[in-house]
């Protein structure tokens, strides 16, 4: 029998039958708490020494609901499983019925993902994101990755802000949409991952601090507020669930949990792991991955599949635009031999101190290349620049395609933006929708956050900078078609048919051969594929061609651009994927 996530939920409402609800508050600092049900008198919930406040009532599934703290505060349950009125209306009581009409699926394995990353809100809703599945599909994207969707305050955010971490985003959709959405992508062959934050509450709507202060704890801060205490046992499991509850009820193929560097607790990421795959029946595949920071290596071989790569981003980004400000700066000294060892080993950082003199990372050389996801583009790189501007405002197109090949057909796990594949060039901005004294404070501490740049020193060039809660910036944000989109989703579909084809039946096994700066403007990187046969991977991002012994022609993959006659070299620019198979005789068709 499936695992389902409400048998085991400690907190919320869960319906234990067709008319019967059990509501569950963790509310330590409350004297008292009421349930208040649509058309009904508010009821008292029993207290338990430990905090607790539970009551069991005849409510049906759509039944409205909130939480009256010491008779005079309101609130939607913070482990709502549905907010239809958004973060300051009431919490709905939802029932688990969806005919899954792929109820077999049992996901795919990790060295096949080739992930996209999406904004649900941009792409018109679940409904929306359904539609683009056949296209990304027959590209040869076989996992899709969703920003969180987390209720948050307001109609438009980017997520990070969410608030009610239970309760799919209602300007969305519904949750049936959302069940349909995972059920279209498994019948077309394509995992769903969700990228969902364990790290801190959103500043609108939540009400934790004044009935749960035990959620915090002051001694520690991250750069949202206070610290999420994990040392609870209530509080681990309130994420512990939510994690259950995407992967079991939703039928998410995996997480990417973000930042974790600011969850100051290893072994509640260890506890988290441990009971997802203890909860996950045999067979089914579901994968675990990280954004961090401090590049702790060991967690990718304790219970977690792999991690965002923001070294190897870091490192294309400054060889490809130039940019050396901000986070930059640890990666404008020497970043070829930077780019070089993340190709053999992984992370640039494994204990080497970065800009501030601190030690970060853990050697990282013996892991796979599957235990990385690396990208050119990804929401935080592109949304984090001031004005948004994508790498096809930034950079030659010849090198965007050179590195664009580099991404597709080197061994770690790609990640593409959503609108990379057509060469979209829209502005991906921070956008929020928040009002009154946080718009303001928001506004502003944004524009703040880049005196430090020289293009905004000045406050009238800061003033430039959108607005994140003006409607425009959301709608400006828009990927859209251009003019040389057809030539680039050509490329795309030719990278990805030939790591279909040639790459990912080859990458179980994988272990790097090691990679080598040429001529100060160049690298060359190998791999010895599970199969014996060697993958090569020559890249020019320097404007002078570079003179090389490359492999026989016939071994070439993919050239970015026509190789001259003459003497072997790699013209500016430029990238050649080459691949040997382990018996000379066997020949590779491009």
């Amino acid at each position: 029998m499936p695992f389902r996530s409400q048998e085991h939920a400690t907190h919320g409402a869960v319906m234990l039958d067709s008319h019967t609800t059990r509501f569950a508050l963790w509310a330590p600092d409350a004297r008292q708490v009421e349930v208040e049900c649509e058309n009904a008198a508010p009821q008292p919930m029993q207290r338990s020494d430990d905090g607790w406040f539970v009551l069991r009532l005849p409510c049906p599934a759509g039944t409205r609901y909130r939480y009256r703290i010491d008779g005079d505060l309101s609130v939607a349950d913070p482990a709502s499983r549905a907010q239809p009125d958004g973060v300051h209306g009431p919490s709905q009581v939802l029932g688990t019925e969806y005919a899954w009409q792929h109820p077999d699926w049992q996901g795919r394995p990790w060295h096949e993902a080739v992930i996209y990353e999406v904004h649900v809100g941009l792409l018109g809703g679940y409904a929306g994101v359904a539609r683009h599945l056949p296209r990304l599909a027959a590209l040869g994207v076989t996992a899709i990755e969703l920003m969180p969707i987390g209720q948050f305050p307001g109609q438009r955010n980017w997520g990070y802000d969410g608030v009610l971490p239970f309760a799919p985003q209602a300007s969305y959709g519904t949750a049936q949409q959302l069940k349909a959405l995972i059920d279209q992508a498994h019948a077309l062959g394509l995992m769903v991952l969700l990228d969902v934050v364990y790290n801190h509450f959103g500043p609108d709507g939540n009400y934790l601090h004044r009935y749960a202060q035990g959620f915090f704890r002051e001694d520690r801060h991250t750069p949202w507020g206070a610290a999420i205490d994990f040392r609870r046992r209530q509080v681990r499991d309130f994420f512990i669930e939510n994690a259950l509850m995407w992967l079991h009820d939703y039928r998410f193929d995996g997480l990417r949990l973000d930042a974790v560097h600011a969850i100051d607790d290893p072994d509640f990421l260890h506890e988290l792991a441990r009971r997802v795959r203890a909860s996950t029946a045999p067979g089914r595949q579901v994968w675990l991955t990280l954004e961090n920071e401090r590049n702790q290596a060991h967690l990718l071989q304790e219970g977690y599949d792999a991690q965002w790569n923001d070294d190897g981003h870091n490192a294309l980004h400054v060889l490809l635009t130039g940019e050396q400000e901000g986070y930059y700066v640890d990666y404008r000294e020497a970043p070829l031999n930077k780019l070089a060892r993340c190709l053999s080993q992984g992370f640039v950082f494994q204990g080497q101190p970065d800009r501030n003199g601190e030690p970060r990372g853990e050697a990282s050389g013996h892991l796979p290349p599957s235990a990385f996801v690396l990208f050119l583009q990804n929401h935080d790189q592109i949304g984090n620049r001031a004005l948004g501007e994508r790498l096809e405002r930034l950079c030659p197109p010849q090198a965007l395609r050179a590195a664009t090949g580099l991404l597709l057909l080197a061994p770690m796990i790609p990640l593409l933006f959503m609108g990379d594949d057509w060469g979209c060039r829209q502005p991906f901005l921070f956008f929020t929708d928040h009002h009154d004294d946080l718009a303001t404070a928001v506004r502003e501490g944004r524009r703040a956050e880049f005196k430090g740049f020289k293009a905004f020193a000045d406050p009238e060039q800061r003033a430039r900078i959108p607005d994140p809660n003006a409607a425009q910036t959301f709608l400006d944000s828009q990927p859209q078609w251009g003019e040389d989109s057809e030539q680039w989703v050509a490329l795309y579909r030719r990278l990805l048919y030939l790591r279909h084809q040639h790459i990912i039946p080859r990458l179980p096994g994988t272990r790097a051969l090691g990679a080598q700066v040429l001529d100060g403007q160049g690298v060359s990187a190998r791999w010895q594929l599970g199969d014996g046969s060697e993958l090569r991977i020559d890249l020019n991002l320097g404007q002078q061609p570079l003179a090389l012994d490359l492999p026989a022609r016939e071994r070439h993959l993919f050239e970015s651009c026509e190789l001259p006659p003459g003497p072997p070299c790699l013209p500016p620019l430029s990238c050649v994927v080459s691949l040997t198979p382990s018996c000379p005789t066997e020949p590779v068709h491009a």
